[in-house]
């Protein structure tokens, strides 16, 4: 079914040497009222390397994977996170840690951060994933003995975030008490509804108050565990990722600073919650509505694992359950959108793209392209099957970004959503409550907009 016009008249051909788009100024909050929206719309109408202008200001969108490559990867440096709305929304919170710094300092911090990262050192932490997967199933079964629905993407929020704040602080963080996550939670809730155009009016101003209130209890926290830590040393505790990057020296010999040690830890807190209980969610989701795959994933998980808790060790061996999840996440990736400023001038397409110039990628939009997927809207987790992996264009999948910036806890999160994932599947079925619809929300990351609300039942084989 033909999408209808954006702008009401005949699509634009675009100027000579700008690619074409809808020619009126576009209000940002009619974009903001629906962006899945709007994106599928824009691609639709003109093609994989479209623009519009909002506020006076030119933003090209690029649509394919050959183009996502050269901005993401091929001339990475050209394109830079300074100046985008990520970076006004994000560096006042989290400082210049890995997720907002650019050049050398990015640089420095990925070669100092990235070993905590790899696999081997992240599987180590599959005790503490299972051990939180099991306390939520424990509760979730027992709201079923009740009769209680559940609200899953708020319990996964919890959940990812105990991991993630485990992991990297260790048992520091009980002192810090409920205190911790209530914090996260007010910072998400003013940064979600952000748009640089704070209206007046109370509401605001009262998650405005939270939000500073949070950022500076989560700074106090963060900054006393790294000092303590700096003079008391790991206290025999199992090496935690904190630890590890206390550890790390550059090729000079120098390690990351308190202040770039705080900024790491606040990032990674942040960043490393939020998408993987999206993540999450939208697979039981997607499980939910397909019970044919449940149900292929539920044997799967019964002949591999049985009624024993899994390991990191059998990941390998639940390659179908792999294969959902990341089908789940093509649907709803968990980062809708992608942004970088270009630096200088260059070449986009076959178009002289100016330096200054906001470029987005989408991988909402790029995760439906229907020359790179047959069927896009539909969930077909065959799609991941190890056979048709080496046939898909490099860049096409994106749910963890691409290039030398690509996600550096892609390890981290998809060994726990996988861990979370068979130890709630193991033990439980979720369906969805009767009466509830469940609509994607694009804000800072893609979520259900009335949040995903389920109705639980033990597994009895």
């Amino acid at each position: 079914m033909p999408r209808p016009s954006l702008s009401g008249a005949a699509p634009a051909a675009g100027s000579p040497g700008r690619p074409p788009g809808p020619p009126e100024d576009l209000e940002l909050a009619g974009i903001r009222a629906a962006p899945l929206a709007f994106l599928e719309n824009l691609v639709a109408e003109y093609g994989d390397l479209c623009s519009h202008v909002t506020r006076g200001e030119r933003v090209w969108f690029a649509n394919s994977p050959e183009l996502a490559r050269h901005i993401l990867k091929d001339n990475y440096t050209n394109y830079t996170k300074a100046g985008t709305p990520d970076d006004f929304m994000l560096t006042p919170l989290l400082g210049k840690g890995l997720l907002t710094s650019n050049g050398a300092q990015w640089e420095r911090q990925r070669r100092l951060c990235a070993p905590s990262f790899r696999r081997v050192a992240v599987e180590s932490f599959d005790g503490l994933m299972v051990e939180a997967a099991v306390d939520l199933a424990t509760a979730w079964g027992e709201a079923a003995d009740r009769g209680e629905t559940v609200r899953v993407d708020h319990d996964f929020t919890a959940l990812t975030l105990r991991v993630v704040a485990s992991a990297l602080l260790g048992s520091e963080l009980s002192a810090a008490g409920r205190g911790f996550g209530q914090a996260v939670d007010d910072i998400n809730r003013f940064i979600g509804h952000f748009d640089g155009n704070p209206p007046a009016d109370e509401d605001f101003r009262a998650r405005l108050r939270a939000y500073s209130g949070a950022k500076t209890f989560l700074d106090r926290v963060v900054g006393t565990m790294i000092e303590a830590r700096r003079l008391t040393g790991s206290d025999g505790h199992h090496a935690d990722l904190l630890d590890t990057m206390l550890g790390a020296r550059d090729e000079h010999g120098d390690a990351l600073s308190d202040e770039e040690l705080h900024d790491q830890v606040l990032t990674m807190v942040m960043a490393g919650h939020e998408t993987t209980a999206k993540a999450l969610s939208w697979t039981l989701h997607l499980l939910d509505r397909h019970p044919e795959h449940a149900a292929r994933v539920r044997d799967e998980i019964d002949r591999v694992v049985g009624d024993r808790l899994p390991t990191a060790a059998d990941l390998a061996a639940l390659t179908y359950t792999r294969q959902c999840f990341d089908e789940a996440v093509r649907l709803f990736p968990p980062v809708w959108l992608i942004s970088r400023m270009a630096v200088d001038d260059d070449m986009l397409g076959g178009l002289r793209i100016p330096a200054g110039t906001l470029v987005c990628v989408s991988p909402w939009t790029m995760h439906r392209h229907p020359e790179h997927w047959e069927a896009p809207e539909e969930y077909r987790p065959e799609r991941f099957a190890p056979e048709h992996r080496h046939g898909r264009a490099g860049h096409s999948y994106l749910p963890f970004g691409g290039g030398p910036r690509i996600c550096v806890g892609q390890a981290f999160a998809t060994t726990e959503a996988m861990l979370v994932l068979t130890v709630v599947m193991q033990r439980l079925r979720l369906t969805q409550a009767p009466g509830t619809t469940v609509v994607p929300e694009a804000l800072v990351t893609l979520r259900p907009r009335d949040g995903l609300l389920m109705r639980v039942e033990r597994r009895h084989g």
